[in-house]
């Protein structure tokens, strides 16, 4: 699995509860964090990076657990490797069509996943042209996680700004198209109101995975081994252990690998 930084461990706890007998190699690059604001050739580049590392880990699958990564290039990691690959758009995407009553969805991501227009491409391939999509950067939203400031008055009132023209539009499903808002969705919740649904593609992508696994035979089985995990860094490790261990609610080490980027 790879991330930009901690978001991805949304996912990660997703797959803890889903697929419980599965190892996990996990890559945050956090000395390249935010990957929404570069450009896509950018990232591009630290994914290839990345994978080349991540497959000299015997892994049997790799999770593009990042929104900007996945809008940056799917289509052209497939052509790097010769594992299942997996983004996290299109979970997301069909898990909002199954839901949404009105047909008005809302998608939140950093600058560069909403500009990229990723998410209303799988929209119109998915849904027939029938639901309405109504898409918003919330860009401060990595910082206000990455710095652990979730539960300040600031990340209120930058929600309330970022999320009033979305509430405006009279939206029931609100996809939460960055792997780090889940980590923000209490907060979200509370100025979306009750009434709209909220989608995380961190739990939608942790049930594809193991979708995509059962079919290629790959899943892990209960009285196998004891699941091992590693997790790996760009950046410094302790902010980023502090962070995991408090989010996974697991002891857990990381180490930070510089790359030849």
């Amino acid at each position: 699995m790879l991330d930009s930084g901690v978001g991805g461990l949304t996912v990660v706890k997703e797959i803890f509860k889903q697929l419980p007998h599965e190892n996990i190699v996990y890559f945050g690059d956090t000395a390249h964090m935010p990957y929404g604001p570069r450009p896509h050739a950018q990232v591009r580049s630290f994914v290839y990076e990345i994978m080349d590392f991540l497959q000299t880990q015997e892994i049997k699958m790799i999770i593009i657990a990042c929104n900007s990564a996945t809008a940056a290039g799917l289509e052209y990691y497939k052509k790097k490797v010769h594992l299942p690959l997996l983004g996290v758009i299109e979970p997301g995407v069909r898990a909002a069509l199954k839901h949404t009553k009105t047909n008005k969805v809302g998608v939140i991501g950093t600058t560069g996943t909403i500009q990229s227009g990723a998410y209303r491409e799988v929209f119109n391939r998915l849904s027939c042209g029938d639901v309405q999509l109504f898409s918003h950067p919330c860009p401060l939203f990595v910082l206000i996680v990455e710095n652990g400031l979730v539960d300040s008055p600031e990340a209120r009132r930058v929600a309330e700004e970022y999320l009033g023209p979305l509430k405006d539009m009279g939206i029931d499903t609100l996809i939460l198209g960055c792997t780090h808002y889940p980590l923000m969705s209490d907060v979200i919740q509370e100025v979306m109101g009750p009434g709209v649904k909220l989608i995380s593609s961190a739990e939608e992508t942790a049930r594809e995975a193991r979708q995509v696994m059962e079919e290629n035979s790959l899943l892990g089985r209960e009285g196998e081994a004891t699941p091992h995990h590693r997790f790996f860094v760009s950046g410094p490790a302790k902010p980023f252990t502090d962070m995991a261990v408090n989010l996974l609610g697991k002891d857990i080490n990381a180490y930070q690998v510089i790359l030849p980027w």
